[in-house]
């Protein structure tokens, strides 16, 4: 499933490749997909805009996790991501 960016209305983040090779590690690359291009987007800029390394991995951590476990998106309830 391609998500459709176009809508966006802020600018679009590229995906750092620390990102992706995390997300192929863990074999979340399609839940990643999965979610809405807004949120994709969101996750990354908030990675990105970290300025410590630390932070960003504590960041790119959350976003596995949330993404592993599905429901959760930014730490909120995100029912449409609901793991059956």
């Amino acid at each position: 499933m391609s998500s459709d960016f176009s809508n966006l209305k802020r600018p679009k983040h590229p995906m750092p490749d620390f990102v992706k090779v995390a997300l192929e590690e863990r074999n979340l690359m399609s839940a990643y997909k999965e979610r809405p291009a807004y949120q994709q987007n969101d996750y990354i800029g908030w990675i990105n805009r970290a300025k410590r390394q630390e932070t960003k991995d504590k960041r790119l951590s959350q976003m596995l996790d949330e993404l592993q476990q599905g429901g959760v998106y930014m730490n909120m309830k995100h029912s449409t991501s609901a793991k059956q």
